[in-house]
């Protein structure tokens, strides 16, 4: 056992554990920073927030050591039954966690409180890997492909249950990993395609031009470009696309001849009836040559047209009045500066004021005097960015990008499928948290309430992005075990 553990010592990646550190660090010091008022209380006491977060990193520290010490196949032999667990947790947690601000999402368990879906993450992943290592098994057969996708979604479903939208979407993240792993690039072009659909069907909804609103038209022109962007790159078929943009041409100068003579046109109808005809064009091909590339970009457009016409009923029927209000502060459609906007402005005020150098160490005035809430969980990095200013923040997104990159290259160097798939959903799920995060305290997304790796306060976040990256570790060491 002796030998054993000192052979784990030397195989593990000490890179990745310094820039671990480094990061939990400087996360404890941002957080004294963040809450720190003119007290002048100590960053050891146990009463404030960087005291109780120094026994969360204590903690999550025993928690590494003890991770490393068990043997990686207990990761895999199990992952089915830690998913299993951490489902059956999020389904409880639905029931049994108080309403805290309208979400059912934090379990009380003494003087502390847990959230299950931040450790769901490792759970998901581990499921994931497993069963991508299981025997023969190739992702494009459609069978193994839903499989995939429902251990994915399940989390999700549970999770949007509990009202904490922000903590579901971070599993999407794992798409990225089912292409890495033989998924169609088309399934990833086609999540694009519904962001941009939703964005901009939803940002013009309210414009008009003519007689139709100005989004929806944009997006119907948009797919019919991408219907012939298919026929062209995918089928190459370039008699079948200069017959395309021809008819588009016809049905263009049509519309602007009838506005000449007077006539509203109505954009909407005109898009729906060319993705129509472009349809049945395209099905006519299929039924001819059998060939499945034109059911395909069919199905694309049939799908697409859906998404779009359903945006409005998912925005103003499903989300919550909070979640749209954040949408469309973040889309420019509102101005709620004292509202769903205020966190956000006051936070760009606070990482503006900071300049180049910041205003130095326990000296930001917008966080002193609390002028952004938040500001040691979800909105730290505005803390950051006001103290430390623009070259401490770059040299947080260089250690953050540093981490990520690093995880890719022990992905890369794993001899099993089950280390490789496990490291990359490691990969996106950090990939996505400082995206996302960052992108919202600097006002480029919405604000959706989710941490940044090992700086937000909090144990239930650092601990499970530490289970979820020293599993990994673990499973890296002992890479040598498989040849």
């Amino acid at each position: 056992m002796g030998s054993r553990n000192i052979n784990i010592w030397k195989s593990v990646d000490w890179v990745t554990v310094v820039l671990y550190a480094l990061l939990v660090f400087a996360g404890w010091i941002s957080i004294y920073a963040a809450s720190y008022d003119f007290d002048y209380a100590s960053i050891f006491d146990y009463a404030e927030r960087s005291g109780k977060q120094l026994l969360w990193i204590g903690l999550a520290f025993v928690m590494a050591f003890m991770i490393l010490m068990v043997e990686a196949r207990v990761y895999e032999t199990y992952a089915y039954l830690i998913y299993v667990i951490l489902i059956v947790l999020l389904a409880a947690t639905i029931f049994l966690a108080p309403d805290i601000k309208g979400s059912h999402s934090w379990l009380k368990l003494g003087p502390v409180s847990l959230q299950p879906a931040e450790f769901a993450k490792f759970a998901t992943s581990l499921a994931l890997a497993r069963l991508f290592s299981t025997y023969n098994f190739v992702l494009t057969k459609p069978a193994n492909f839903i499989r995939a996708v429902i251990i994915i979604v399940l989390p999700i479903l549970l999770i949007m249950m509990q009202k904490e939208t922000g903590s579901a979407l971070v599993y999407t993240a794992l798409v990225f990993v089912l292409y890495r792993e033989g998924m169609s690039g088309m399934v990833l072009f086609g999540g694009f395609c519904a962001v941009l659909y939703f964005v901009v069907g939803l940002k013009y909804s309210d414009v008009m031009w003519g007689a139709s609103s100005l989004g929806e038209t944009i997006v119907l022109i948009f797919i019919l470009l991408v219907m012939a962007g298919m026929v062209l790159v995918s089928c190459r078929n370039l008699y079948v696309f200069r017959n395309l943009f021809i008819g588009y041409a016809i049905i263009a100068i049509g519309c602007y001849v009838t506005t000449l003579f007077g006539v509203p046109v109505r954009g909407v109808y005109v898009g729906l009836a060319a993705v129509l005809l472009t349809s049945l064009y395209l099905l006519l091909l299929y039924l001819q040559s059998r060939i499945s590339k034109w059911l395909v970009i069919i199905s694309f457009a049939l799908a697409s047209v859906i998404f779009l016409f359903s945006v409005n009923y998912v925005f103003n029927d499903i989300l919550e009045y909070h979640q749209r209000m954040r949408i469309e502060v973040a889309l420019g459609m509102k101005e709620d500066l004292r509202g769903a906007g205020y966190n956000v402005n006051q936070s760009k005020i606070a990482i503006g004021s900071g300049g180049f150098w910041g205003k130095g160490f326990l000296n930001g005035t917008q966080t002193k005097l609390k002028y952004v809430p938040e500001q040691d969980t979800d909105f730290i990095f505005c803390t950051i960015g006001e103290e430390e200013g623009f070259w401490g923040s770059a040299i947080v997104l260089i250690l953050f990008a540093a981490l990520i990159f690093r995880v890719i290259v022990l992905s890369e160097r794993q001899r099993t499928s089950f280390g490789r798939v496990y490291a990359y959903c490691v990969a996106s799920i950090l990939f996505f948290h400082v995206g996302i995060n960052v992108g919202m305290v600097i006002g480029l997304c919405p604000v959706i309430g989710i941490p940044l790796p090992f700086f937000s306060y909090g144990g239930s976040s650092l601990w499970g992005f530490t289970i979820l990256l020293f599993v990994l570790l673990s499973i890296d060491a002992r890479r040598s075990d498989h040849y």
